[in-house]
């Protein structure tokens, strides 16, 4: 997501990595880290820092040159995407695909009124409570309070308003305490689930927006707190829900 003017850089690593990726599927050919910086709007470190993960994650690749170019993992995401007619349409290959990546659970998720209904699952064995059509409270889940952050004002206050109830002894239970969770998500555009909803489950999730730029959704990759890797595995998961966004985009949807 961009801050309020509308020509500085992307503030989220969201936005950031969206702002990357933009400039070089504009670009005539590939492009060196300050002719990225420059597109972008955002330092050169930060630029560096994330060109170096998306290489190793082969969403980008590195010329004989040392410039930078599309890589190829971008090719077999999309490839993977037949014609699109709703969210599920469009997630469930990313969703598979991130699943086999990871080999963690991923959820897909929506927001009905304040609470997160679960859309799709790729299982991945866990001992959890979650169920394509279950609900859970958006507070105490990691896609919750992914869709929370990017929300209307007057959506949080609804669940606030209907209460925060503790899943666990780890659930954010105060307004304050929601407030400031949110907006770490919004600065650094990835939510987590610290055994919030689940004891000795954690999570790491990222936004899905629409054609419209509005959230739609939120996908996460869920494990056994002592197997998740959540710097890496957030990469991986804020890549499929940009692939995401940018086929609901595509599509209109």
């Amino acid at each position: 997501m961009r801050s309020a003017d509308r020509n500085d850089p992307p503030i989220s690593v969201v936005g950031r990595v969206s702002a990357i990726l933009s400039a070089l599927e504009d670009a005539p050919g590939p492009l060196g880290i300050s002719e990225l910086s420059a597109t972008t709007g955002l330092a050169k470190g930060t630029v560096h820092r994330l060109v170096g993960q998306l290489v190793d994650e082969r969403i980008l690749k590195r010329t004989q040159d040392s410039r930078l170019d599309l890589g190829v993992r971008l090719f077999e995401l999309g490839s993977r995407v037949s014609l699109p007619r709703t969210l599920t349409d469009v997630a469930r290959p990313l969703m598979d695909d991130l699943h086999r990546a990871t080999g963690r659970q991923i959820h897909l998720a929506a927001l009905d009124g304040v609470d997160v209904v679960y859309v799709a699952i790729v299982h991945g064995g866990l001992p959890l409570s979650s169920s394509t059509g279950g609900r859970l409270p958006a507070h105490a889940t990691g896609v919750g309070k992914a869709m929370l952050a990017y929300s209307p004002r007057s959506v949080v206050r609804a669940r606030v308003d209907a209460g925060l109830p503790a899943m666990t002894p780890r659930t954010i239970v105060t307004p304050g305490g929601l407030a400031r969770e949110l907006q770490n998500i919004r600065s650094v555009g990835t939510s987590y689930d610290h055994e919030e909803s689940h004891p000795g489950i954690s999570c790491v999730s990222a936004p899905v927006f629409g054609a419209d730029k509005r959230i739609r959704a939120a996908i996460s990759a869920t494990g056994q707190t002592q197997q998740m890797d959540l710097d890496r595995l957030g990469v991986a998961v804020r890549t499929a829900a940009f692939a995401i966004s940018r086929q609901l985009r595509d599509a209109g949807l």
